[in-house]
This record gives structure tokens, C-alpha cells and sequence, in this order.
């Protein structure tokens, strides 16, 4: 039985949908769980303690521990308040899912300004706002579990959403970094994309809609919030039953050693099968691992 007691978890955009269910997941397994909503609208619009005080008292009701946060991720300030709620009510903080989100789709064309810049503050920034104070609590205490919310948008593309997209794919950056600063203390950080009927999903699934609750998605990320979690750097696609990894993976290639000159333009077009082939990838942890493939090949 995989368990929480005794641990601390903060659950951003917690006030319904992935969040909510996140959030009552882990306080079913004994979780004490900070639940932050700032209560807008799915655009990121107002304000309301009313979402994130109801799924406390559900938790409350079921015998759970947590309490409600109305800050905004958006800003340090946001990030940093959030955190000092669990380590003013609770002392500690292990865990942090970067669940909070909005929306403002539109095709680049007629994209507002900031409708990007707030779509980056809440996904992107967010994620650092709140990680960062958390993230140094986790290292003296020499242990954490941290995940982010990407998306199929970034992962693979949806129209009309390039800077919801931009947000997500960055927050696999976020996280491909992260998991290399947290090794040595602990420290796992991993992704999901998530596939669920939720307010900013709704009018996209259509007849899927029915088969695609957000509580399907929270065991898989209770999982990766959890010690029995050995993984660092994964990301996992999940909805409706399916639980899926993602990776991004490094093909074998063409190699025109530097000796016989540089590739010409020509050459590159000749060879573009063996460019695209993806027979023989490799599934790159780090950085270093496209030097590992490429270093043998310069080096003799």
C-alpha cells in the first residue's frame, strides 16, 4: 500500500478538475495537502476562495488533513506564499504538483500579447515560482517529489494553441533541468500530460468527454508523488485507463566526419532517409548522452 503519512504536499489550481482530484487523492493516502486555487475563471479572470475552501472541507470531511491557499502562482511573491503555508501549518514540504493553468487560445495571428504573457506566467512561471522555495526545503531535508503538468498541446502540437503549447513543452525543459540539480538530494521530478474532462477541456473532447475523468489521471501522479518512486526525468502520458511514456529520442543519423569537410547543403539532401530513420534510437537522458553518441564518431 503506498502511502503518505507524514508527508506534505502543495497541489496548485486545486479548487476542481486534475487538481482537486490530485489533492484528495493524496489526502485519502495521508497526505497533509496545502490545496491553492485563486478561484478565476478558466481565462485566468477574477477571483473566488469559494474552490479551493470546498475541496478542503471535502478532504476535511473524509477524515483528511489540508488547508486552503488563494495565492496567486503567477507571481514570486505568489510562489513563495504558497510555500510558507505548508511550512507554517505543516513544517515540512515533500511534495509539489504544478497543476494550475488557464487558457487563451488563439492562432498566432491574432494572438494578444498578453494572452501569451499570461499564459507563460501561470503554466511556465508558475511552476518556478512555486518549485524554487519549495525546491530548497526539499534539499536540506534530503528528500522531494515534484511534477508538472505538461500537455499533448506541447508535446505534439494543437491548433490554435501555440502559447498554451510553448508553456507546456517549456515545462519539459523545467523539468529535464530540475531532475539533474535534485539527484543528489533525493529529489524526483517528473511530468504527465494529462487526458481528462476538465473546465478547460470540456467543449474539446467531445464524445470522449464521458470516458475521461480527472480522477483516472490522479493515481499515476499520486505515483510519481510517492517514495515507492524511483524515477527521475519521465514523462507519462495519462487518461482514461492509459498510462503511457513519453519520451523524446535521439535517431542515429547521417555522420560526415569533420576531416572529409563539412556536410554541403547537397549532401544533406541526398541523405535525408538516413537523417529521419528511427530505427536504432537512443532515448537521450541529459545532454551529455548526444555527445556520448556523437564523441566515438569524432574521436575515432
Amino acid at each position: 500500500m503506498i502511502g503518505f503519512d507524514g508527508r506534505v504536499a502543495i497541489v496548485t489550481g486545486a479548487g476542481g478538475g486534475l487538481g482537486r482530484a490530485h489533492a484528495k487523492l493524496l489526502a485519502a493516502r495521508g497526505a497533509a495537502v496545502v490545496v491553492n486555487d485563486v478561484g478565476g475563471s478558466v481565462h485566468g479572470e477574477g477571483s473566488d476562495t469559494t474552490a479551493a475552501d470546498h475541496v478542503v472541507a471535502e478532504i476535511l470531511a473524509d477524515g483528511g488533513t489540508a488547508v486552503a491557499d488563494y495565492n496567486s502562482v503567477a507571481t514570486p511573491e505568489g510562489g513563495e506564499a504558497i510555500v510558507r503555508r505548508a511550512l507554517d501549518e505543516f513544517g515540512r514540504v515533500d511534495i509539489v504538483v504544478n497543476n494550475a493553468g488557464i487558457l487563451r487560445d488563439k492562432t498566432l495571428a491574432n494572438m494578444a500579447w498578453q494572452d501569451l504573457r499570461d499564459v507563460l506566467a501561470v503554466h511556465l512561471e508558475g511552476a518556478f515560482y512555486v518549485t524554487r522555495p519549495a525546491f530548497v526545503k526539499m534539499k536540506e531535508q534530503q528528500y522531494g517529489r515534484i511534477v508538472v503538468t505538461s500537455s499533448a498541446s506541447g508535446l505534439f502540437g494543437n491548433f490554435g494553441q501555440t502559447n498554451y503549447g510553448a508553456a507546456k513543452m517549456g515545462l519539459i525543459g523545467f523539468m529535464n533541468a530540475l531532475k539533474l540539480e535534485g539527484m543528489k538530494y533525493g529529489i524526483k521530478v517528473n511530468a504527465v500530460a494529462p487526458i481528462a474532462r476538465t473546465r478547460m477541456t470540456e467543449e474539446l473532447l467531445g464524445d470522449l468527454a464521458d470516458h475521461l475523468h480527472p480522477d483516472a489521471v490522479a493515481p499515476a501522479v499520486a505515483y510519481l508523488c510517492s517514495e515507492a518512486c524511483e524515477f527521475t526525468g519521465e514523462i507519462w502520458s495519462v487518461g482514461g485507463g492509459s498510462v503511457s511514456r513519453v519520451f523524446v529520442g535521439l535517431c542515429d543519423g547521417w555522420f560526415k566526419h569533420p576531416d572529409e569537410g563539412i556536410p554541403t547543403i547537397e549532401e544533406i539532401a541526398e541523405h535525408l532517409d538516413e537523417i529521419r530513420d528511427d530505427d536504432g534510437y537512443l532515448v537521450p537522458f541529459s545532454a551529455q548522452d548526444e555527445f556520448a553518441k556523437l564523441g566515438p564518431r569524432l574521436l575515432g
